[in-house]
């Protein structure tokens, strides 16, 4: 009996392979994102210094980050920083620095629009009702800026999710890279395996993307009334 592409997912322990590669996908990208959500809000206030050499670095840093394809800065970290400096760096650390670079030049873009939008009126409230500046920081600027900035986050986070199928390229064992093998080993004698691995690795990024894609919208509306 000729084998078909939907039984080579659970062949063995191919299906479990899969789901072990998204589990290394989605812990490259929470800890990325929680290293960019922590920084991005420190590179944000930075990028509303008053000095403006301090502007001046952070935004050429920010541009460098956006002109820079994230492929190229995984080739850039991974190959040329290990063979340069002698580091012996693997997949998963080289992923990490580069998406949390990524991720911390969005964030803090995102909270420095945050907080150039805020009207000065209600700082200048705030300090005139006796507030000092940890209180205005704590009671007045952060829930605001939060309200602009969590839908927006949320996208990020969507957007950091599905670039990690990049690091494929670098070695690194997650779910594209655990199909590919799959795909692989089954060339020869069932054609169709392609489209189901494929098929199954698009459903597992839906998985776990669309909730997230879906609270970035119930946020923006929820706040918008």
């Amino acid at each position: 009996m000729q084998v078909s592409g939907l039984q080579v997912l659970f062949q063995g322990n191919n299906f479990l392979r899969l789901l072990k590669g998204l589990l290394v996908t989605i812990n490259i990208s929470l800890v990325s994102i929680l290293i960019s959500v922590v920084l991005g809000f420190l590179f944000g206030f930075i990028m509303v210094s008053r000095f403006r050499v301090i502007r001046f670095i952070s935004q050429i840093y920010l541009e460098f980050i956006r002109i820079m394809p994230q492929l190229v800065l995984l080739f850039l970290v991974y190959f040329g920083l290990a063979r340069t400096f002698n580091l012996n760096l693997s997949g998963e650390v080289a992923a990490l620095i580069v998406f949390s670079m990524w991720g911390t030049a969005e964030m803090g873009d995102l909270v420095r629009g945050a907080l150039t939008s805020l009207p000065k009126h209600q700082i200048e409230s705030g300090l005139a009702l006796g507030l000092n500046n940890r209180q205005l920081f704590i009671y007045v600027v952060m829930p605001q800026i939060l309200r602009q900035l969590l839908p927006q986050a949320v996208n990020l986070m969507t957007r950091m999710i599905k670039t990690t199928s990049l690091i494929v390229l670098i070695g690194v064992v997650e779910v594209v890279k655990v199909g590919q093998e799959i795909i692989e080993a089954n060339r020869l004698t069932v054609t169709s395996t392609a489209i189901w691995i494929y098929g199954l690795i698009f459903m597992m990024y839906f998985a776990v993307c669309f909730p997230i894609s879906r609270l970035s919208v119930y946020l923006e509306k929820r706040w918008k009334e």
